[in-house]
């Protein structure tokens, strides 16, 4: 056995709903164990994917589903340099040697769409970053030539915000071709649509600020357009209530996320995702209770810090306890390829090593993490 893996701490035995069958949509997952979108760092310059990250997706075939690593619907959507895109043929190429990867290995992928907005530097996509209002990132950003301070986002007129409505429905046409069999709209983290969401980024005097129902404009357009391209079975939709990563400071989260999961009730999607989900958060109960479909919830595991000894199974647990259906980790799934044999079983899960090898390129701290059959 690995001598670096975190000892045991939970008893196995016992059955457990994680390991259970269930449905997505016109998916049949084995487990309700989900791979959540991580970024990388290892496309291309432009965006495209490279080999190396059908290796990496595919070593993890077993996640009941895949949410594939944020992808950009333009080309000022870029964040950081060498992450994904999904706005050109190129692209799409890229993507289907991953998708047809995990589909050899039995598994199954949606693709994250997620556009930076003030999050982005010119010397990352060749670009001024836009957002909502020109309030820019209070933090540096990687690029390059190393970390700069972030330049001042120029605000998006009308026209462009409805131009990139159109991209991200076109991007997720383009997941479909890529051979996703769906797409996740990333409306939290501190990019784009969570920066339409706070009062501290969107400082708008339009139809698309002010007043909460405003401010989740943007993102029921994004979302109600990327259904009508490509159905609503075939969305989900993230959200990060409280977080305040990315310069967000919600002054009204209470009020903020009933709204939208009101508005978005009864259009029929794949799924809701909630990041950082605490099953007695008052909130979370709510959201829960309003959310007439699937949820997908990520529990708390303390980021910066090391794994728990259970790989996040107690914490998953009680989320599926407190009505979550499915349940998405990040950092256990980064670490551990097989990280459903072994939470099935109470295997040692390996730990995460250093943060810096998350984004540093390579196989180092991507397609090397140790199996239990490799380690025998």
């Amino acid at each position: 056995m690995n001598n670096d893996a975190v000892p045991l701490a939970f008893a196995a035995s016992s059955p457990s709903r994680l390991f259970e069958p269930a449905r997505l949509g016109a998916l049949d997952l084995p487990n309700r164990l989900v791979m959540a979108p991580m970024t990388r760092n290892r496309a291309a310059a432009d965006g495209t994917p490279l080999p190396i990250m059908a290796t990496y997706y595919a070593q993890r075939a077993s996640a009941g589903l895949i949410v594939a690593e944020a992808a950009t619907p333009n080309a000022v959507g870029q964040t950081y340099a060498n992450i994904t895109a999904i706005h050109t043929d190129a692209h799409v190429a890229g993507w289907r040697r991953v998708t047809d990867a995990v589909a050899a290995g039995g598994g199954r992928m949606f693709l994250q769409l997620q556009h930076g907005g003030r999050v982005g530097h010119p010397d990352n996509s060749g670009l001024t970053p836009v957002a909502p209002s020109p309030v820019p990132l209070p933090d540096t950003i990687h690029t390059p030539s190393g970390a700069q301070p972030a330049v001042v986002p120029r605000e998006m007129t009308v026209d462009e915000i409805r131009s990139t409505v159109a991209d991200f429905a076109a991007a997720a046409r383009r997941a479909l071709d890529a051979g996703f069999a769906g797409v996740e709209v990333h409306s939290a983290n501190g990019y784009l649509l969570h920066q339409f969401l706070s009062r501290n980024t969107n400082h708008r005097t339009d139809a698309y600020g002010g007043p909460v129902a405003a401010r989740i404009r943007f993102t029921l357009e994004v979302v109600r357009a990327v259904a009508a391209e490509i159905g609503p079975e075939r969305v989900g939709v993230r959200i990060a209530p409280g977080v305040a990563v990315n310069g967000i400071e919600e002054d009204d989260t209470e009020d903020i996320y009933p709204a939208l999961v009101d508005a978005l009730a009864d259009d029929g999607l794949a799924y809701l995702h909630v990041v950082f989900a605490d099953p007695d958060q008052p909130l979370f109960q709510k959201i829960r209770k309003n959310w007439p479909g699937t949820l997908i919830a990520n529990p708390v595991l303390g980021w910066g810090g090391p794994l728990p000894a259970d790989g996040g199974r107690a914490k998953a647990e009680q989320l599926l306890i407190a009505g979550a259906d499915l349940i998405s980790l990040g950092r256990p799934f980064l670490a551990n390829p097989d990280l459903v044999e072994r939470l099935r079983t109470g295997a040692p899960i390996n730990p995460v090593r250093e943060e810096g090898l998350m984004y540093a390129g390579g196989e180092d701290g991507y397609t090397d993490y140790p199996t239990l059959d490799s380690t025998h």
